[in-house]
């Protein structure tokens, strides 16, 4: 498998665990009800780490040789931070609607921005 492609598997990946996380989200909010730490919280927040620890490193070997034109690495490394936050803060009913709303919608935009770079890349 090349890295273009473990990338765009990598990238959408995550845009669906972020679909996750938002409805997650959403749920506790509106419940009150936080999931259990050691039973949801923890393995989900660990498999979100491994994939995000993937998608960042291949990420930024893809700009680096691709160069694109709106995407860097500090993007990459501030989308792969706010992925580990949401990846916890999603289940708990206190977290800031604001803050994780916004952490959410960076994510979503750096990861459709790297795909649709991906897709034009590939027609060149």
């Amino acid at each position: 498998m090349s890295e273009s492609t473990e990338l765009r598997e990598l990238t959408e990946e995550l845009v669906e665990a972020a679909e996750y996380l938002l409805k997650a989200f959403h749920k506790a909010k509106e419940t009150g009800e936080q999931e259990d730490f050691y039973q949801t919280v923890r393995p989900y927040a660990n498999h979100i780490k491994q994939l995000n620890d993937q998608w960042n490193e291949l990420a930024k070997q893809w700009i680096s040789v691709n160069k694109p034109f709106y995407l860097n690495n500090k993007q990459v490394d501030t989308a792969s931070d706010h992925i580990e936050v949401i990846s916890i803060q999603a289940f708990f009913p206190q977290t800031s609607k604001k803050r994780f709303l916004d952490a959410h919608k960076s994510v979503v935009y750096i990861l459709h921005a790297l795909q649709e770079e991906i897709i034009a890349t590939k027609e060149i």
